[in-house]
């Protein structure tokens, strides 16, 4: 039998909106629906993007009754807390795409800037719910 090395299969967020929030991701990262579901044990509605070109996920849930947790209103304050801070995208053209983000509804957070790591530039938006999207470009980094 081949050994199978884990890997990331996506990344679960729990929305207010579930319709809105499965037309913005697909709008702001090109997600197509892949499935559609809901368990009714629970009352959990899904929604699973994925991107037809690379295959990342991302699962859309909606509970009814649910609250909204804490948002963090920068990548430092997200810091403060322990648990999931925010998802990240790979972008080829950062600051287009900090654009784009920011004329679907997202509110901008940090402009396009050098990040950290070397040769790689960053930026932050919060999607229209509040929840962090971070945006990478890593184009001009080590190959």
């Amino acid at each position: 039998m081949a050994e199978h090395t884990p890997r990331l299969d996506h990344v679960g967020l729990t929305v207010a909106d579930l319709g809105s929030a499965q037309a913005w991701y697909s709008a702001a990262f090109g997600f197509v629906t892949e499935l559609t579901a809901r368990v009714d044990a629970v009352g959990l509605d899904v929604v699973m993007l994925v991107h037809p070109g690379r295959g990342d996920r991302l699962e859309l849930l909606h509970r009814a009754g649910s609250a909204r947790g804490p948002r963090a209103a920068d990548p430092a304050a997200a810091a403060l807390v322990e648990g999931y801070g925010h998802v990240a995208f790979d972008v080829r053209d950062l600051e287009e795409t900090f654009d784009r983000l920011v004329a679907l509804g997202a509110r901008p957070v940090m402009a396009p800037q050098p990040s950290p790591e070397p040769g790689v530039r960053m930026a932050f938006v919060a999607d229209p719910e509040g929840n962090l999207v971070e945006l990478l470009d890593r184009s001009g980094g080590p190959a």
